[in-house]
């Protein structure tokens, strides 16, 4: 049986927090000193905020589950990002993880596409995505997708101060 894609629900908040910690020390663990590590988990995975997160109209998670377990998600929502041409009304890919030994094989195009497809259920808009600046597989992967650079800013994980770059993509160049 392939994996599933599933909409998460509030009662989820405690499957997305651990697997959130799990996938994010898997894929950056490794850059940061275990403080810095432990502290940004525990604020921005906490279970009580992910369930704040998944009752927010506003905002959208998806569960990639193999054999009912959850190997990767995608989250989106309102634009949060730092820049100077974020409008009201654009759209933002916040979080897109697979854990490794699930990556390959077209899962990732399609937890981004089904979340893509609920950024833009209304129609095309602006959309954003922020990335670390030395992930170059994902920046290849959302070139291929017509997002383009547009800037950059430091994402806080403890005292570490990591280089994002912000990436666009306008309604336009969607169709």
């Amino acid at each position: 049986m392939s994996p599933t894609i599933r909409r998460a629900t509030p009662e989820d908040a405690g499957t997305l927090s651990r697997l959130c910690a799990r996938t994010f020390t898997e894929t950056f663990g490794h850059l940061y000193p275990p403080e810095d590590l432990a502290a940004f988990i525990a604020e921005a995975y906490a279970e009580e905020r992910q369930r704040v997160i998944l009752s927010h109209p506003d905002y959208a998670v998806w569960l990639l589950e193999d054999a009912g377990e959850a190997v990767g998600h995608a989250a989106a929502g309102p634009c949060g990002l730092p820049h100077p041409d974020v409008a009201p009304g654009d759209g933002e890919l916040k979080r897109l993880y697979l854990l490794a030994s699930h990556q390959g094989g077209g899962r990732g195009g399609r937890l981004f596409d089904t979340a893509i497809a609920w950024l833009e259920r209304d129609g095309p808009r602006r959309l954003w995505i922020g990335v670390w600046s030395e992930n170059f597989g994902a920046q290849r992967f959302y070139a291929r997708r017509g997002f383009e650079r547009v800037g950059e800013y430091l994402f806080p994980v403890g005292a570490t101060r990591d280089r994002e770059f912000i990436l666009r993509r306008d309604a336009a160049r969607a169709a």
